[in-house]
């Protein structure tokens, strides 16, 4: 077997073209591109406006199933598809999310793609990039500033310091902050509060840049953020404050979505990046919207499995977008079903055919799950080195059997050209116009019977089970006129359950909701679901032991 070299040295040897060429490839004058570097640029409110009367092209999800330590390559085969449409003669652009520094220095990586299907300048997209996150970062803690100052000023509109719903964020994952005491120190430095810190990925703010349509419609939702409460319980909105107006100017620039490229030149839209376990999991509204009205077709991913990013990209992004899927793809590997069943990590190098059968339930679960919202699929089997033909072929069997097929692709170790299979049978399901998009419930459901209607027909769960006060602060909310909203599950992304641990197709389980928040904002009701943290914590080893600038002062160790 050749050397195989790592993401970061074949991103470093990308052949990249000039962005301006990128954004002409799909009919954007350069002077609406406006440029960080040679290599990556934000495109203009004023075009994303004049493209709005163009037809739409085809939307495809990529999902996988649920994430294992030995990796499924969802990012890899949404840039790889992308790639191969292209090959295939179809005009395809990419939509993705942004990368968080958080799981860049923890245990994930980065959010780049890999091998030879990567979008490039890898190195900024998985740092800084265009610096989207410190603005969401800095409007959100603007928010936190001002809602404290207005305390400390006389409390005009007597917010009850017990009930401040509005915490702090950083894009780093810093287990010390989830939980805090602020304004200690005396009277100059405030009254003091818990108060407690979230990753920047997790903040409502991130969520309400990726769902709105412009600018204006930015600043309304910014406005309708509640930050807290009174006494007598009736909601404190960012607009009270005025801080709705600042925080729309601290966003200006990140509300323009992000144009790059992939190893092979074609375009790819990066912009914003909701982790889907404790956030609704997709790239931007706008984003994904505009490649619509530019491209043929338009390859987009919801993050971890299909439980969590698809139902998230399905129930929440296009029942508030207007969007509809023509087809989906589910990603898997050889390595993961083995995994699922039950071999451990060191062990996946050896053949295991009935490892693989016993670990395809989990599989099967996300298949019929995507039918669920009438939705054509096809599997990807994302193929590792070490796969043997036997493996493969129990994994095409098993997706045969429930009357899908399942696609070998080789786009890690051969770009578009290992993944035109797949591309040529995406056409195929998305022009037979076989999509009857359906979100899974109605908007006028009560808000803990859609919580109920996940765990039952997505997690295959028994029902969720909730304290009388997280049920009766879903009742508040329903009189309040909240009650349209989706809900967003923040759970685990490693089991259907909330036992991480517990793999494979889990059924009859109980779905514990901890407590509810309300994004006003957004649009949505987070439930947060078992242990899952909103601030993640560091591993024992984490990735940045292996970062380093090397001796030519090149980046090292990001993947």
């Amino acid at each position: 077997m050749a050397e195989v070299k790592s993401d970061i040295a074949i991103a470093r040897a990308a052949k990249k073209k000039p962005i301006m060429e990128i954004g002409a490839s799909l009919g954007i004058p350069h002077e609406h591109l406006l440029p960080y570097g040679h290599d990556k640029a934000k495109i203009s409110a004023e075009y994303i406006k004049s493209v709005k009367g163009n037809k739409d092209g085809k939307l495809i999800l990529v999902t996988a199933i649920n994430p294992t330590p030995a990796g499924e390559g969802k990012t890899t085969t949404t840039v790889g598809l992308g790639d191969g449409l292209n090959r295939i003669g179809k005009k395809a652009v990419v939509c993705i999310r942004e990368a968080s520094l958080g799981p860049n220095f923890g245990i994930k990586g980065g959010a780049a793609g890999g091998g030879y299907a990567q979008v490039v300048p890898m190195e900024d997209m998985n740092l800084h990039f265009t610096g989207d996150f410190h603005a969401i970062t800095t409007a959100h803690n603007l928010l936190s500033a001002l809602i404290d100052n207005h305390i400390y000023w006389g409390n005009e509109q007597q917010i009850d310091i017990r009930r401040v719903a509005w915490r702090r964020v950083m894009d780093m994952n810093d287990r010390a902050l989830r939980e805090i005491i602020c304004s200690l120190g005396g009277v100059a430095n405030g009254f003091p509060r818990e108060g407690g810190f979230d990753i920047t990925v997790a903040s409502e703010v991130m969520a309400i840049l990726c769902l709105s349509t412009d600018l204006k419609d930015l600043e309304k939702r910014l406005g309708d953020i509640i930050i807290g409460y009174r006494r007598d319980k009736t909601a404190v909105y960012a607009r009270d404050i005025k801080a709705d107006g600042a925080m729309t100017v601290l966003l200006k620039d990140a509300m323009q979505p992000n144009l790059v490229q992939t190893l092979e030149n074609n375009p790819a839209f990066v912009h914003g990046g909701p982790f889907a376990n404790i956030a609704h999991g997709c790239n931007s509204v706008v984003a994904t919207t505009t490649a619509l009205k530019l491209g043929e077709y338009v390859v987009t991913e919801a993050g971890f499995g299909a439980d969590l990013g698809a139902e998230k990209f399905f129930d929440i992004k296009c029942r508030k977008a207007g969007l509809k899927p023509a087809a989906a793809v589910i990603v898997a590997t050889v390595r993961a079903m083995k995994m699922n069943g039950g071999v451990k990590k060191d062990d996946l190098g050896a053949e295991n055919v009935e490892a693989v059968k016993k670990g395809c339930a989990n599989l099967g679960r996300h298949i019929e799950n995507v039918r669920q919202f009438g939705v054509p699929a096809v599997v990807a089997i994302n193929h590792f080195y070490s796969d043997t033909d036997a493996e493969i072929q129990a994994m095409k069997d098993y997706v045969a059997s429930m009357g899908e097929e399942a696609i070998l692709c080789k786009h890690w170790a051969h770009g578009s050209a290992g993944i035109e299979d797949l591309a040529n049978k995406v056409v195929e399901l998305a022009e037979s116009g076989a999509s009857q998009f359906a979100p899974l419930y109605p908007d006028e459901m009560p808000l803990f019977e859609k919580i109920n209607t996940i765990v039952k027909r997505i997690y295959r769960g028994s029902h969720a089970i909730a304290d009388k006060s997280v049920r009766d602060q879903l009742h508040q909310w329903e009189q309040a006129g909240y009650g349209n909203l989706p809900v967003c599950m923040a759970k685990t992304q490693y089991s259907f359950s909330t036992d991480p641990n517990l793999r494979g197709a889990p059924d009859d389980h109980v779905v514990p909701v901890r407590e509810v928040r309300l994004s006003a904002g957004a649009g949505f009701v987070v439930a947060v679901c078992g242990d899952i943290m909103t601030m993640p914590g560091l591993p024992k080893t984490p990735s940045s032991e292996k970062i380093f600038l090397n001796d030519e002062g090149q980046i090292e160790g990001l993947f």
